[in-house]
C-alpha cells in the first residue's frame, strides 16, 4: 500500500489526534477504576470521539473535601 503526500497530509494529524485523546480516555479511566469504560476506549476507534464523551461527561469528579 502506497500513500502519496496528499494523503499524509490530512492521515497523520489524524492519527496524532486520536492517540492523544485516546490515551487521556485511557489513564482517566483507569485512575478512575472504570473498567468498562477503559475496555470501551480501548477497543473501538472512533476517532477520539469517545475518549472526548467520557471525559466532557462521565470521568469521575474530585470530591471536594
Amino acid at each position: 500500500m502506497t500513500f502519496d503526500a496528499g494523503t499524509l497530509v490530512w492521515m497523520v494529524p489524524l492519527v496524532v489526534w486520536s492517540v492523544v485523546w485516546k490515551g487521556v480516555g485511557l489513564w482517566k479511566s483507569a485512575k478512575n477504576n472504570q473498567l468498562k469504560w477503559f475496555i470501551a476506549i480501548f477497543a473501538l476507534n472512533t476517532l477520539g470521539i469517545l475518549p472526548i464523551i467520557y471525559i466532557k461527561f462521565f470521568q469521575k469528579k474530585p470530591s471536594a473535601d
